[in-house]
């Protein structure tokens, strides 16, 4: 926490993790300060040393809050919830609840890191579109099914949820890769009714204190 009391999000505008927790921050109103970490300098991946003891897998989004410091987005906004259960977005329900947790699992462990910037790094500057085309659409093909039989208005219901935190960061990578989106109908039609909320807008990778100038909104 800072001086005045506020948490602080160590994010980088272009993380999709860190997103999913600014989005939970916004819908919540939980006012916060954001320290930038520059995940591309000089063509690697380098940190202050006050990160790296801050959070030893030196990546963000890491949040202080209330005396601690917590890695990882969905832990955090596990963390969140129960601490701030307002807005929810877990469901009251156990058998909704747990088709949050898998939906968002799915991304976040299933899709996410294989298309993630250190592993892009891995395979070779000409395989890396293909590779996370690869990597997303067949996490969409799998994630399309499940939201058919699961979504309302969002993910899971009407309700926003955790779920939907992950969904829209996850759409905004496959735009970014070039992912054609046709195929997945139920995702499009869901990521354009959240990206109408204002807890979406303001957490936007465009807006935010570290996204470069030609990029900004």
């Amino acid at each position: 926490m800072t001086e005045s009391g506020k948490p602080i999000l160590y994010s980088y505008f272009r993380s999709s993790c860190s997103w999913r927790v600014r989005i939970a921050l916004a819908l919540k109103s939980i006012d916060y300060e954001t320290v930038p970490v520059n995940l591309i300098k000089d063509g690697g991946q380098q940190f202050s040393k006050e990160f790296q003891a801050l959070n030893p897998m030196k990546q963000v989004p890491a949040l202080k809050i209330d005396g601690i410091t917590i890695g990882q987005s969905l832990a955090i906004i596990e963390y969140l919830e129960e601490t701030r259960p307002t807005p929810r977005l877990l469901p009251q329900d156990p058998k909704k609840r747990v088709l949050v947790r898998m939906i968002s699992d799915l991304i976040a462990g299933g899709i996410q890191p294989l298309q993630n910037l250190s592993i892009l790094k891995q395979v070779g500057q000409e395989n890396q579109l293909a590779w996370a085309q690869k990597a997303i659409s067949s996490g969409f093909n799998a994630l399309e099914q499940i939201l058919q039989s699961t979504a309302g208005k969002y993910c899971v219901g009407d309700e926003v949820s955790m779920a939907d935190l992950c969904l829209v960061p996850q759409v905004a990578n496959a735009e970014r890769y070039k992912v054609d989106l046709t195929p997945y109908p139920t995702i499009s039609r869901i990521n354009k009714a959240l990206l109408a909320l204002e807890a979406f807008q303001v957490s936007h990778p465009c807006r935010q204190p570290d996204t470069p100038p030609e990029l900004r909104a």
